[in-house]
This record gives structure tokens, sequence and C-alpha cells, in this order.
């Protein structure tokens, strides 16, 4: 009986030592894979900030919870089923719906930019403190999906030859580990001037410190804002164009390395910044033309109708209030049409 115990703790340990190796291996893959997407987790870090910086000081943290949650569901019931089963089954279709992602945010993109040209955001400045929290909530969420679908997919795609358990928990730990770090750092952002008001009421270095914080958040939030929008356009158009190459329409792609690459190679120990600023800008240009595409599209069609079909409810308002009459209907203007002697009668 003791030689059989001991037989089976060695089983145990054994065990323990492979699950612990398993789980070390995981680890290791999901930091090299989170690694991997540093870039688009530094984009939603710079996009999320945009859609708390009207609101009340005692909403940002609960609105930022809303939309960690909205992240975290995402991630596990929409984006990390889909990868898998896509790429067990189909993985062909990976690339088509991530270009359609990528042609939403440039959407986004472009029509931020659109409206701070036209000046919108002035025309409408009056409603920025008066926002409706749901469909604030929901618009976050919904750019969240395709940048955490772009940082799901460059995980998979560093992973992809790893077994399906092994893929799928990976997958797990990076959601979770980059959805608590992104939400994490806009909280720290946001409420950066609540803690330069409270050290402002100290004394000293101090006190200079926290009006210093107050001071400068502002400046901070319209940065962040100007830095998430061009996220959107340069990750959008970066999507659209390792997408073109892999649906083998090269010509986009190899222009844009060749220039990257000649960049790269005039400009010595700066080569490898100066490269990817090259191919950051050049994704971001793309990003800003294929959103402005959709911008006008969607205009013509989706937003004409929107805004035809609210002046039609504005005006059937402005009606039964009374101030502007109905216009009579044709049994009415029948009615009220005078009466001509033999008018209507057959002739016999």
């Amino acid at each position: 009986m003791a030689s059989g115990l001991v037989a089976l703790l060695d089983d145990v340990a054994a065990l323990a030592r492979a699950a612990a190796a398993s789980i070390d291996d995981i680890g290791a893959a999901a930091a090299k894979a989170g690694t991997k997407a540093a870039g688009v987790v530094v984009d939603d870090a710079a996009v999320t900030p945009q859609y708390v910086r009207s609101l009340a000081a005692e909403r940002e943290l609960p609105i930022i919870k809303r939309i960690a949650l909205g992240s975290l569901r995402n991630k596990f019931f929409i984006i990390l089923p889909a990868v898998l089963l896509l790429s067990q089954f189909v993985p062909w279709l990976l690339t088509p719906i991530l270009m359609l992602g990528g042609a939403y945010l440039c959407y986004e993109g472009a029509e931020k930019v659109w409206a701070k040209i036209a000046h919108h955001d002035a025309d409408g400045a009056g409603e920025e403190t008066v926002q409706d929290e749901t469909t604030l909530v929901s618009g976050a969420v919904r750019t969240d999906l395709i940048l955490s679908a772009e940082i799901m997919v460059i995980t998979l795609n560093e992973v992809i030859d790893e077994a399906f358990w092994s893929r799928l928990a990976i997958l797990a730990v990076v959601a979770v580990v980059i959805t608590v770090l992104v939400y994490g750092v806009v909280a720290l952002i946001v409420k950066m001037d609540d803690a330069g008001l409270r050290l402002s009421q100290r004394s000293g270095a101090v006190a200079t410190f926290g009006r210093a914080l107050v001071r400068a958040m502002p400046v901070v939030l319209t940065v962040l804002t100007v830095v998430g929008t061009a996220a959107m356009l340069w990750v959008g158009g970066h999507i659209l164009l390792l997408g073109t190459n892999e649906l083998n329409l090269h010509f986009l792609y190899e222009a844009v390395h060749h220039v990257e690459a000649e960049a790269h190679n005039a400009t010595g120990v700066l080569g490898g910044l100066v490269g990817w600023l090259v191919n950051t800008v050049a994704s971001a240009i793309l990003g800003l033309i294929v959103g402005a595409l959709v911008v006008v599209v969607m205009t013509l069609t989706l937003h004409r109708r929107k805004s035809k079909a609210a002046a039609a409810t504005a005006a059937a308002t402005t009606r039964t209030d009374g101030t502007i009459p109905a216009p009579p209907s044709r049994a009415a203007r029948r009615l009220e049409r005078p009466r001509v002697p033999g008018w209507g009668r057959s002739k016999r």
C-alpha cells in the first residue's frame, strides 16, 4: 500500500510539473504574441479616452468600467470563438472579415476629421455635456470590437501552429491581460485631473505639481483625441494594406514596402524608425482615403435617409402642436372648393 501511495504521489507530481511547464509555455507564448500586438494596444488606449472626455467626473470610471466589460464580452463571446472556428475550418475568411473591420475604423477616423474640418463639433458644443451614456458606450464598444479583433488576430497569427486548446488558452490570457492593461491606463489618464485637484489643495511643491496637472489635462485629452483619430486611420489603413496583399492584390503593399525600404536604407542608424514612420503614414493616408469614400457613401445613403426621417418626425410633431397646420386631405380640399353651378353634372 505504501509503495502504491508513493507511486501515486510521483504521478501527481509529474502531472503537476507538466501542468506548470504547460502554463509557463502558455505564459511565454502569450507574452510574445501580446508584444506583437503592442501597437494596436497603444491605439486602443489612445482611442478610448475621447469617449469620456465630456462626461461629469463622477461618471467617468463607471463608463470606463462598462466599456471594459463590453470589451471582455467582445473578446470572449464574439472574437475568440469566431477566430478559433474560422482558423480551424475556414481560415481564408479571416482576412476579408478583418478588412471590413479596418474599413469601419477608417470610416470612424475620417468622420471625426470631417467633423473637425466642417466645425460640426462647434455646432453641437452645447450638447456635449448631455451625452446619452448608452449610445456613448455602444460606440466605444463597437470601436473596441475592431481593435480587439486586430489584437486577437495578430495573437492568433503568432500561435497558429499550436494545438487548439493551447491556442484557446493563449488567446484567453492575452484577452484578459490586454483589457486590464488598456482600461487601467485609460482610467489613470482620465482621473489625473482629479488627482491634480486634490494635490493642489496641499502646500508647497506638491500643490504646484497638482495645479500643473490640472492645467495640463485639457491639453493631454486633446492630444489623445488627435492621436486616437490618427490611430483609427493608421490601424484601419494598415489592416487594408496587409489584407490586399494577402488577397493577391500586391501593388499597394509592394509600393509602400519599396518606399519604406528606400527610406530605411537612406537613413542609416535611424532606418528602422524612419521605415516604420513611412509605413505608418502610408497606412494612415490609405485609411483616410478609404474612410472619406465610406463617409461620402454613408452621407448619400444612410445619413440622408435618417435626416429625411428626422425631418418628417419633426414636421409631424410641429403639426400636432398646432404651430403649423397639417395640409388638408384630398377630400377636405374637394369640400372646401367653391361650388360652381353646373360643375360635375353630366350632360344629357
